[in-house]
């Protein structure tokens, strides 16, 4: 098996503490240990694989790409055009559209993963990592379901499971007195189960604004909690996608004056949001996305039902009644439902015991820390940026496991398919 090939880890391997080893079962890999199975880990994998290196990736749920699979609404679409959510080395199909759906996405990973004969280590968590200075090595230990504990011994460390691995649900005075449905944007498909419902939608972001619009389409009766300002920018202007003519002026100009154009488009078709609750930031969307990672919202319709009135835009949240929210301006509004689109967060430091690399908020500084350690799809800059990271990884990671195995080099090249954003990035 080419990730338990003990003959060609380096002989320090052998000096592991055996004081140290608990009862479970201990795997020594040439190679990487990945963690996480989503499409940042699968564009590791793949660049790793062309490079005939052996690796390892666990994957804590039990399939690829579990937050699309299993942690999003029914009538999600790609927000940026499929040429800017590629994987490296293979396009998206040709019939496919520019948007393609949630579940046109997943079939792309599938035979993705397929192709490259990928094949991740399910319902495995990992519990602990961190680096032995005695032995240089990595220590990773995971728990599968109904199974003992394992460990893996592993010269170097991907840490890929991004900045959507945790759900992100805020607290609220009064929470516990609310007798209504609760629930997090992970934990809806569609708006079916709540025809005629008073629903309140907190977080107004791509999520948000997309279940209040599905809301609307199955005769809820949604509110939608704004709380700061938000960019609302047109999904096209022009006939011409708004991330794409973005990415093409930003090589060009500013980001400053890039803003200045797409703000400028986007009153001329959108109209002036502030009257209607949705005050714009006074940094431009690109530049707020580089400096705090805040992505613009791109809309794919729910302005007009704001506009009409079907979507009420509320102030935030004060406190929870019995039946209902308070909301900040005093106002009391009657829901029976609640739905946190309050986005995600990273876990790293929950279990990765390292203090260089990640910071506290669970975000890296660079893509490579000290002693073997990397982190993928943490760029904010979507797959592409993740894609961006994948490459520079597996290739230097390619340099030192030829150099410690003595192996022939296989450079890596990109197909020219492959698009990418150069700071400008969603």
């Amino acid at each position: 098996m080419n990730h338990c090939d003990h003959s060609v880890l380096p002989n320090m391997a052998r000096r592991l503490d055996q004081d140290e080893y608990f009862s479970g079962r201990c795997i020594l890999v040439n190679g990487p240990v990945i963690v996480g199975a989503g499409p940042s880990g699968l564009a590791v994998c793949a660049c790793l694989r062309k490079q005939e290196v052996p690796f390892v990736v666990l994957e804590k749920d039990n399939c690829i790409a579990s937050l699309w699979q299993n942690r999003t609404y029914d009538r999600l679409k790609l927000h940026l055009p499929k040429q800017f959510c590629e994987l490296p080395f293979i396009p998206f199909p040709q019939n496919l559209p520019q948007y393609p759906t949630k579940n046109q996405f997943i079939g792309y990973l599938e035979s993705y993963a397929k192709h490259f004969k990928i094949d991740p280590r399910f319902n495995e968590s990992v519990q602990s990592a961190r680096y032995d200075e005695t032995c240089g090595m990595w220590r990773v230990k995971t728990v599968k379901m109904n199974e003992s504990s394992v460990e893996y011994i592993c010269r170097w460390l991907v840490v890929a499971t991004g900045e959507n691995a945790e759900k992100v649900v805020p607290e609220f005075e009064g929470f516990e007195e609310f007798q209504g449905n609760v629930t997090h944007a992970c934990d809806y498909r569609t708006g079916e189960v709540y025809s005629g419902k008073r629903v309140l939608v907190v977080g107004c972001g791509n999520s948000g604004m997309e279940i209040s619009l599905d809301l609307c389409h199955h005769n809820a009766i949604p509110s939608m909690v704004v709380r700061s300002p938000v960019h609302v920018l047109p999904r096209e202007i022009l006939g011409k996608s708004t991330f794409e003519l973005a990415v093409t002026l930003s090589k060009w100009m500013p980001l400053w004056i890039v803003d200045k154009i797409l703000l400028s488009a986007a009153t001329l078709i959108l109209g002036n949001t502030q009257k209607y609750g949705l005050n714009r930031p006074a940094l431009g969307p690109l530049q707020l996305k580089n400096s705090e990672g805040k992505t613009p919202v791109l809309d794919t319709g729910t302005l007009s039902r704001i506009k009409s009135g079907e979507i009420k835009i509320v102030p935030g949240i004060n406190k929870f009644l019995h039946e209902g929210v308070e909301l900040v301006d005093g106002e009391v509004l009657e829901i029976d439902s609640v739905i946190f689109a309050t986005g995600y967060t990273s876990n790293v430091l929950s279990w990765l015991k390292e203090n260089e690399l990640f910071s506290r908020d669970g975000f890296p500084n660079a893509w490579k820390g000290k002693s073997g350690l990397y982190a993928v799809g943490f760029a904010r800059k979507g797959i592409s940026g993740a894609t961006l990271d994948a490459i520079k990884v597996a290739q230097d990671v390619n340099k030192m496991w030829r150099k410690e195995t003595n192996q022939k080099n296989h450079s890596i090249g990109v197909s020219c398919h492959q698009r990418f954003s150069t700071g400008s990035g969603y």
